[in-house]
This record gives structure tokens, sequence and C-alpha cells, in this order.
């Protein structure tokens, strides 16, 4: 068996039934082969970012150990993504469902894919990923910024625009 590593997840969706995505997400992961659910986050609703006529977000982020490599859980999230119904559109556009790698355990890796970037890029200049990351990672380091994901969510500016909405455990 594969040695298992710790990696952090932003599941966001801001079309059709969000909760019922997010959850359905969620299931989807622990069901697939070499990766095991460990803790989720609250869900947490947020205004859109980049382009901003849209629906607002609901966001959480999962805490999952992996036997799989960063390339391969990254197309394990796709291939989630894609059976979900998730369609590509225009970048930062409304979406069923987005599942980002956020940490895989100490690694940083900036591959000529842009999908690849961990940790990922520009994760420490937005709240809705950092806050809902401090509920499941907040003791861990942040590889590149140097400090604890909690601290990092202490410092971030628009920390106000993410509103706890509830619960997304089962």
């Amino acid at each position: 068996m594969a040695e298992l590593a710790v990696a952090f997840l932003g599941l966001g969706s801001n079309l059709g039934d969000r909760v019922a995505n997010l959850r359905q997400a969620r299931r989807c992961l622990d069901a697939t082969n070499g990766i095991r659910v460990r803790d989720v986050s609250s869900i947490y609703e947020t205004e859109p970012w980049g382009i901003t006529e849209q629906p607002k977000f609901l966001n959480c982020a999962v805490a999952i150990e992996t036997s799989l490599e960063p390339a391969q859980l990254l197309e394990s999230v796709k291939n989630i993504e894609r059976d979900m119904g998730r369609v590509a559109t225009i970048r930062y556009g409304p979406r069923l469902i987005d599942i980002d790698i956020l940490l895989y355990g100490d690694s940083v890796i900036d591959s000529e894919t842009p999908d690849l970037k961990i940790p990922h890029v520009r994760m420490v200049e937005r709240a809705f990923v950092l806050v809902p990351l401090a509920e499941v990672a907040g003791e861990v380091w942040h590889p590149t910024a140097l400090a604890p994901i909690a601290v990092l969510a202490d410092r971030i500016e628009d920390r106000g625009g993410v509103q706890h909405w509830g619960e997304l455990r089962e």
C-alpha cells in the first residue's frame, strides 16, 4: 500500500442545490479509491470572486488522507466534477461544483499544468478559502507563507464577507 498523505481540498458551489452538491462531492471523494475523508468544515456563504454578477457560493474545506500522488488526486477530483455535471465555462464563472487541492502535505508543486499548483495559488489572499480551511487545518503550516492556516485566516482582510451558513456533516 502506498504511503498516505494528508491533503486539504476546497469545495464550492453556486448553482442548483448548493448544499446537495457539496454533500454529493464529499460522498464521491470518500467513495474514491485512495481517498478517505477525515474531516469537513462548516459551510460558509460567500460573494463570488472574479466575476461578481452570479449567485453567491457555498464553500467548505475537507481534510483527506490519500494514497494518490498529487497528479492522480487532481485527476480524481476533476473526474468527480465532471461526473457531477460540471461544464467548463468562463474562468471564475458559476459552477455546479468546484473542487480545488489547497494543500498536499508540505509539498510545493508548480507544474506546467495550470490546475496543479500546490499550495493553491492565491489561497492566502482569499477569505473564502482560509476561513473554512482553518476549521480543519488550523495548526497546519502553509509551506510557503510560513504560518499556520489559523493565523493566516485571522489576518485576512475580507473575513467579514464569509458568513457561517451551516454544517455539511451528514
